[in-house]
């Protein structure tokens, strides 16, 4: 009887895209590895070793941002739903924030809880972008599409302001004319304006001799390699020690720098972090008052108040 041959077993066809384990794990690591570098989640991871070996002394002298939670965590600012919270300043003498829309421009007034006292109209803005509160009711408005700065006069009686009131600087062109001057703190320390342009991130300080009231030359660019941040929403100055608060609305982050302009702590604006639910959508405008206390906002209507636990 003849004998038959085996049948041959045809190798098992691979998917046409098949890839070996090994390649799915370099393409994985390819993708967090760019993802690490566009969020800067190396340098954060650099800072958060660094913020290990501060003594309790250097950490009591600064802000330090990994105490602060929120007490006060995305609430609602009523009927401005569309209106697009853009930055936030506190003011001393009243103890209230003022908080500018860029959207549809106009100024409004919270408690240190977030209620609304009033609202003012910003009659020939164009889009209001940075505010900051200096002296004997002097705020200063940068409007971002304009590059123009204007400093304004806001008094208990005020219902209404008009740009053709109010004295103007021109903030000149920017690299990206539309991601250009954003940020603004007044600097009473230094007697100077410390501005900030939104992309990419850089810093600038405008001299004055009359607390705010007027501002003298140009403005002077300060070289930093420190703001390695995706985008520079607002800035904000510690009055007790100082210290300069940067804040990022793409990389969801808030950086603490000190007298020299080096990074000294950091706090992420991730839900699960400092007392937050959720991650902060947007976040567009900041400040501290003397206490200390932390307040946020962001677009299109939240806002947040941070305080210091330890």
């Amino acid at each position: 009887m003849p004998i038959q041959p085996l049948p041959t077993l045809k190798p098992a066809r691979r998917p046409r895209f098949f890839m070996r384990w090994y390649s799915w794990l370099l393409l994985v690591a390819a993708v967090v590895y760019g993802l690490a570098v566009a969020m800067h989640w190396d340098d954060r991871g650099v800072l958060w070793v660094m913020e290990r070996f501060e003594t309790p002394t250097e950490r009591q002298e600064s802000i330090w941002l990994p105490d602060y939670q929120a007490v006060i965590d995305a609430k609602l600012l009523p009927g401005m739903e569309k209106d697009e919270a853009s930055d936030l300043a506190y003011n001393p003498q009243t103890k209230t924030l003022f908080s500018v829309m860029g959207k549809n421009p106009f100024l409004v007034e919270l408690t240190l809880q977030g209620d609304v006292l009033r609202k003012m109209p910003l009659v020939g803005w164009s889009n209001p972008e940075g505010l900051t509160v200096m002296d004997n009711g002097l705020l200063a408005i940068v409007d971002e599409r304009e590059h123009l700065l204007s400093i304004v006069k806001v008094d208990a009686q005020t219902r209404e302001l008009n740009i053709a009131d109010f004295p103007k600087y021109d903030l000149g062109p920017s690299k990206d004319q539309n991601k250009a001057f954003e940020a603004i703190v007044w600097d009473a320390r230094n007697q100077q304006m410390l501005l900030g342009e939104e992309r990419p991130p850089a810093l600038f300080t405008w001299k004055s001799n009359d607390n705010g009231q007027t501002l003298a030359g140009d403005k002077q660019k300060l070289d930093s390699d420190e703001l390695d941040i995706r985008n520079l929403s607002a800035l904000a100055i510690d009055p007790r020690t100082g210290h300069t608060l940067v804040l990022s609305a793409d990389s969801h982050l808030l950086l603490e720098l000190d007298e020299k302009g080096e990074q000294v702590s950091f706090m992420t604006l991730l839900g699960g972090f400092n007392g937050l639910k959720k991650t902060i959508p947007r976040a567009e405008g900041m400040t501290m008052d003397e206490a200390g206390n932390l307040y946020m906002v962001s677009e299109p209507n939240l806002f947040y108040r941070f305080e210091k636990q330890r």
